[in-house]
């Protein structure tokens, strides 16, 4: 199978007409009882006059410095960043994205990676990659298609591999499935049992981690609900608004990263504005929200039944799930070389902090003998 080389270019006009939607946006005043975490009015009002003079095109040319392809597979345009070292022996290391961000944000931690052959895909219906032209998306279909990515399409004969958010089951099942090509797996959301599964957890730490998830999940979750259930809806007021979009983005940014509740604006501590006006505009050149939701509709974001974990793994509990038992990463990750609680670093742990996390990835590959 064969790539064929891709250069971003977002139409002039294109960007026109988002300055002049920009231009004209309704802005709203907080809520009475707004939420003490999440976006506020006076935050998203300056990200919309920031994103009206953001200077594109120096970010275009960034992004183009990454050697990027796209390769037809299974009935999807797939886009994707390599970045190969220039060590031949070098091991490949597969760097997957999540919801609501796009490769875009993980190529800060790929470029100080150096020592790997680092490749950074769009899932399938993000960003650059079209969506599955038929079919549903679900996590074993992302995960034959990434495998297929990195073995018939680049001739990676083993590779390491790392996924959080909707690409953390991605990264287990890749891992589960194929541990004849993939040397360690290494994640930041640790593996989480099935609903059926969880209902004969019997040791109390595990219990009360997935009650507190349940819980944050009853006052947090509507997003999610939202896209799962009403997502044309929802994506053709996003499609139409860039306000509305870069809110719905940053939010979540502002409210999964690893900084204190009350201050939106602490997130560029983290993720520069510069990088969340960047996933912003992917999105809105390519229209790809409401095919980005695709993984709440179709179960993509859903646990499913996986086999242990035989390979070597690292496993860096992010912030947000401070509390992860190590008990459930243990019985999961049968080979597990790390079992770290982060000090810093949230949802986007490897965006928030990619030097801390590119050292441990280069720790924990030459502790397996893959580097």
């Amino acid at each position: 199978m064969d790539a064929a080389p891709f250069e971003l270019h977002v139409p002039d006009e294109l960007l026109r007409d988002l300055r002049a939607r920009l231009a004209r946006s309704r802005l709203l005043p907080d809520s009475p009882h707004r939420p003490p975490s999440g976006m506020s009015a006076a935050y998203l009002a300056s990200l919309v006059r920031s994103w009206s003079d953001f200077d594109w095109r120096a970010r275009e040319r960034w992004l183009n410095s990454h050697p990027q392809f796209v390769v037809e597979l299974d009935r999807a345009a797939i886009h994707f960043a390599h970045l190969p070292s220039a060590d031949p022996s070098a091991p490949a290391l597969l760097v997957m994205h999540g919801w609501p961000h796009t490769f875009a944000l993980q190529l800060d931690f790929a470029d100080l990676l150096t020592d790997f052959h680092v490749v950074v895909p769009s899932f399938p219906g993000f960003g650059f990659s079209t969506p599955y032209r038929s079919g549903l998306l679900t996590e074993a279909r992302l995960a034959s298609s990434m495998h297929a990515l990195m073995t018939d399409v680049l001739g990676y004969g083993s590779y390491l591999t790392y996924g959080e958010d909707v690409s953390a089951n991605v990264n287990d099942l890749l891992a589960s499935q194929h541990p004849e090509s993939v040397l360690g797996v290494i994640a930041t959301h640790a593996h989480f049992p099935t609903r059926a599964e969880r209902a004969h957890l019997t040791q109390p730490a595990e219990r009360t981690f997935f009650e507190r998830i349940a819980d944050d999940h009853e006052t947090h979750g509507a997003y999610g609900h939202v896209q799962a259930t009403r997502p044309d809806t929802l994506a053709a007021a996003l499609n139409d608004s860039p306000a509305g979009l870069v809110a719905w983005l940053a939010e979540k940014l502002v409210e999964w990263s690893d900084t204190p509740a009350g201050d939106p604006a602490a997130v560029e501590r983290r993720i520069s504005r510069e990088r969340i006006l960047t996933e912003a505009t992917i999105y809105w050149a390519t229209q790809t929200i409401g095919s980005s939701f695709r993984p709440y509709y179709e179960g993509a974001d859903q646990p499913a039944a996986i086999s242990p974990v035989e390979v070597p793994a690292a496993v860096f509990v992010q912030r947000h799930e401070a509390d992860y038992p190590e008990s459930l990463a243990r019985e999961f990750y049968r080979d597990l070389r790390v079992f770290e609680r982060l000090a810093e670093g949230g949802h986007f742990t490897v965006a928030e902090v990619p030097a801390a996390m590119a050292e441990r990835t280069r720790a924990f590959a030459r502790g397996i003998g893959a580097l």
